[in-house]
């Protein structure tokens, strides 16, 4: 099984908040960027792609029991999201990457590994 510390060596991505490293990907990849179709359709273990920055994707995060959240297209988390990300255990990361491409690279990655 991938785990969140594994995707972040293999696909070079940058760390913000590696709450639990060791955490399993289990789910597949959700992308999207309305919070609310994310806590509908995330699925549990999975890894969400957004470029939403601000402190509420760490409570969608938790609230969806996401393994992973990578912002992509470069984007970095403002200060409440880090602070949030920590207290509450969410594994946030990031990549230069647009969204599609961090999917396609996870797909790629995920597929090996099954």
């Amino acid at each position: 099984m991938t785990t969140v510390q594994d995707l972040a060596n293999r696909l070079n991505l940058t760390t913000f908040c590696l709450a639990d490293g060791g955490c399993g990907i289990t789910g597949g990849c959700y992308c999207g960027d309305l919070l609310s179709w994310v806590m509908g359709r995330a699925p549990a273990g999975g890894i969400w792609l957004t470029i939403m920055s601000n402190v509420n994707v760490a409570a969608v995060a938790a609230l969806t029991d996401l393994s992973c959240v990578i912002l992509t297209e470069g984007v970095a988390p403002d200060d409440s999201l880090l602070q949030k990300a920590r207290a509450q255990g969410v594994n946030l990361l990031g990549t230069p990457l647009s969204t599609y491409d961090c999917a396609v690279c996870l797909s790629r990655l995920l597929q090996a590994q099954a």
